[in-house]
């Protein structure tokens, strides 16, 4: 990076941590000050390393699969959902449960649980491999299909294609998720979906931003885990616009020859990932000198999603009050 001629550096606005994640962090930073240890966490609470690393050095124990998780112990689900089969389980061996699912998360499982029981075909637009895909496809397997692309439609096997609904995931790029809905249509005409869009707010917001700062810069780094779908789909909006991308993990992931020639780089973040990193790689490109540092903001941001209530009952039961929560300044360098 010693050679290029920059003169700005552009950070979207608004990027880094939504108010699921927020709230997911704030459930396991919680949990571990009023629950008996150990506190287990079934998968990644958000699809960030350095997220989940700081929390594992504060005590959470992350596991896979519930048959980790010893008898009578406390096991908080991800922000990305269960599957119903997830959750007898774990009623079944009597574990203490925190779910940490984000409410966007599960207003389509509810979506899914109201379309299979009025005998609808749900086509479910998502990727398969996703921890929110295989939740939600729990909620009614036999009734539910999955795409990704508008080429799938045609190949669908509906048994009445007069009863078909749609849903989606929430972390999906805009443009395509809406491709898909037109393909859906158009193969059935009678297709129902929800009242609003299940893409989540934050995932809307941040590609807005993405795509705004992406037509002001000659490269954007977006700072994401690999197996983040939102931090993916900042990378094929801005893409699509002609704009080179590169996914990030941090600072160091930066290769000097992406950004060979360029005066203005982008940065933006996925939603869950700490601003501490978005700071990192910004004095990594400030490190030749001092550089101007723009914000472009599309849209401010006010939500925010309460407690679980089981976590309260479990700070009552324990005779310990239910410190403030700290949100995105508990995960930090």
């Amino acid at each position: 990076m010693a050679t290029i001629p920059l003169q700005e550096i552009v950070l979207a606005g608004p990027r880094g941590f939504c108010a699921g994640v927020d709230r997911a962090i704030d459930i396991v930073e919680l949990a571990l000050r009023v629950c008996p240890p150990p506190v287990y966490v079934r998968r990644e609470i958000v699809h960030n390393r350095h997220v989940v690393e700081a929390l594992r050095t504060k005590g959470a124990h992350f596991v896979d699969e519930l048959d980790e998780v010893p008898d009578d112990a406390t096991v908080i689900f991800s922000a990305h959902g269960i599957s119903p089969a997830v959750r007898h389980e774990a009623q079944r061996r009597g574990l203490r449960v925190i779910d940490a699912t984000c409410p966007l998360v599960t207003k389509v499982h509810l979506e899914a649980i109201r379309y299979a029981r009025e005998g609808y075909s749900i086509v479910l637009v998502g990727h398969a491999d996703h921890d929110e895909v295989v939740g939600t496809m729990g909620e009614a397997p036999d009734r539910m299909f999955l795409i990704a692309h508008p080429e799938e439609v045609d190949k669908l096997r509906i048994p009445d294609p007069d009863k078909v609904a749609y849903l989606t995931q929430t972390t999906l790029s805009l443009d395509d998720t809406r491709a898909c809905i037109e393909a859906l249509r158009r193969r059935f005409p009678k297709i129902t979906g929800p009242a609003k869009d299940d893409i989540c707010y934050a995932t809307q917001n941040r590609q807005a931003s993405a795509k705004t700062v992406a037509g002001q810069v000659d490269v954007l780094l977006v700072i994401g885990a690999a197996n983040s779908s939102n931090a993916n789909r900042l990378v094929e909006v801005s893409t699509v616009m002609g704009t080179p991308s590169y996914l990030i993990n941090d600072k160091n992931d930066i290769k000097p020859e992406w950004l060979d020639g360029s005066e203005r780089i982008g940065v933006t973040a996925g939603a869950s990932t700490p601003e501490f990193l978005v700071t990192e790689v910004v004095e990594a490109l400030q490190h030749a000198g001092r550089v101007a540092v723009r914000e472009v903001h599309v849209v401010e941001e006010d939500v925010r999603f309460g407690l679980p209530r089981e976590l309260e009952d479990i700070a009552r039961q324990s005779g310990k009050a239910l410190p403030e929560r700290s949100g995105a300044a508990a995960v930090s360098e």
